[in-house]
């Protein structure tokens, strides 16, 4: 199955063709751990954790590399510490646990590595010294700074002129920069704040150096996918493209950069001023149930703005319970098995089209929840509403929701031969033989049964309808 997805810096569609065939690598800029995450920071989680179900999917669970950074030393926890009178240790600590228990209750998987930057101050360290080797940045004042006039292509993600940048920045330029674009990579540290020994003197790496080199670190020098907000693209983005590039030149870092839009709240932006601004512990605290802010984030595709609102979070809540009731509804249908149309998954392969799937599993969920149609739609029914629960991250939801079955019942559902899966499996062991005759009487067999069928290069897809007559396909030699 091809994956495509927009690229921010190509402003296109692409497919994704992996670096290495057969496998697929993720990076996506975590938290800044010095407070609770509020629901803007949730979005990129949901939405980074659907696309990384879906490649492993696609690829396989072991053939799928996720990381996702901690950014634990930065001036905010500094400042939160001098506030509080805390260690910074206990600080990141604290928070990163209250970040896992509440994306957790979004029902987030956890990255395959989740690195953090003080553990790879030497990697930063070593990727500057380079940078200053090849002319792409120098010391001063016990700084050193990337030199964005040494890099041609310097806002090209974003797609700013330096030019025009550099006309419209107001911030009071520091004596030490040679141009008002440079930015920092290592600044000083005093006796009272954290810092490594380094050839320029005591001090801590600048906020954009780490994701490089942790990416670089886990990932290689060249990955498929680097993910976040779209509030990262500049600077942040633009600056981790520059100087992994310029560092090693002949890897090429990201060959896909992924930003989900921003979250407004009843069309306003979020802001502590305005009064709507809220955590995820804020929400979880006041009733709503994890699911149900999964959901209402998965509504609206993830490059949109999405604008969180009493009547979204309602009409979440109502799929959550449909879905619930669905999943309770399969086990009555478990005996009787048919092959699951893979559109949930082609949905998601569309540039992570989270809310035509979530539509195609709610739509799967009222059919199975409806008396009235046809057992045989219903089991039908039942195959895209479990796929979709899984991809999307609700499969889990509710361990009761499945008579108490384990985890595994999905996989063993969808394993069961029944009929027409065993039809379907017959015409392709036909057509890999080259044997058209047989190949021409189970295709029509199926299509006799009232069954749906569309031959594609890559698979066979069936799709039931109500009249669909299964004992026709049971004579199939």
């Amino acid at each position: 199955m091809d994956i495509t997805l927009y690229d921010t810096r190509t402003r296109a569609k692409v497919r994704l063709d992996p670096v290495t065939p057969g496998r697929a690598s993720m990076y996506v800029c975590g938290p800044t751990v010095y407070d609770r995450a509020h629901i803007g920071n949730a979005r990129p989680v949901v939405v980074f954790d659907t696309l990384y179900r879906l490649l492993r999917h696609v690829y396989g669970e072991r053939n799928v590399t996720y990381v996702r950074n901690i950014t634990d030393v930065d001036d905010k926890i500094i400042a939160r510490a001098r506030e509080s009178g805390r260690e910074i240790g206990a600080i990141t600590e604290e928070t990163t646990r209250w970040y896992h228990e509440d994306m957790g209750a979004l029902g987030a998987l956890r990255p395959t590595f989740e690195p953090r930057a003080t553990e790879h101050v030497g990697g930063m360290i070593a990727m500057i010294a380079l940078l200053i080797e090849r002319g792409h940045a120098y010391s001063a004042e016990g700084h050193v700074l990337f030199s964005v006039g040494s890099f041609a292509e310097y806002g090209r993600l974003a797609r700013r002129s330096l030019e025009d940048m550099r006309a419209g920045a107001r911030v009071e330029i520091a004596p030490y920069k040679r141009d008002p674009m440079d930015f920092v990579l290592w600044k000083p540290s005093d006796a009272d704040t954290p810092g490594w020994d380094s050839p320029w003197g005591r001090g801590r790496p600048g906020w954009h150096i780490e994701c490089s080199a942790m990416a670089r670190a886990l990932l290689g020098g060249a990955f498929d996918i680097h993910g976040g907000g779209v509030d990262l693209a500049f600077p942040h983005h633009e600056n981790e493209l520059a100087q992994s590039v310029c560092a090693h030149p002949d890897e090429g870092f990201a060959r896909i950069w992924m930003h989900n839009g921003m979250l407004n709240v009843e069309g306003e932006k979020m802001s502590k001023s305005l009064g709507n601004f809220f955590t995820v512990r804020d929400l979880l605290d006041q009733g709503m149930e994890g699911y149900v802010v999964r959901m209402a984030l998965l509504m609206t595709h993830y490059s949109d703005t999405l604008d969180w609102s009493t009547s979204r979070v309602r009409e979440a809540e109502a799929k959550v319970k449909r879905w619930r009731r669905a999943m309770d509804a399969v086990v009555r249908l478990y005996e009787n098995e048919l092959r699951r149309p893979h559109s949930v998954d082609i949905s998601l392969a569309d540039d992570l089209n989270t809310p035509r799937a979530v539509e195609l599993v709610d739509k799967a969920a009222r059919v199975v929840l409806d008396n009235t149609y046809p057992v045989e739609l219903r089991e039908s029914a039942s195959q895209i509403f479990l796929e979709g629960i899984d991809l999307l991250g609700f499969s889990e939801m509710a361990s009761e929701g499945f008579g108490g079955r384990d985890k595994n019942f999905v996989e063993e559902f969808m394993r069961r031969p029944t009929p027409l899966s065993i039809a379907v499996e017959k015409l392709k062991q036909a057509r890999a033989v080259k044997d058209w005759n047989k190949a021409d009487r189970i295709r029509k067999a199926i299509i006799d049964a009232g069954v749906k069928i569309m031959i594609t290069k890559e698979d066979i897809v069936v799709i039931p309808r109500p009249s669909s007559d299964y004992s026709k396909l049971r004579e199939i030699e």
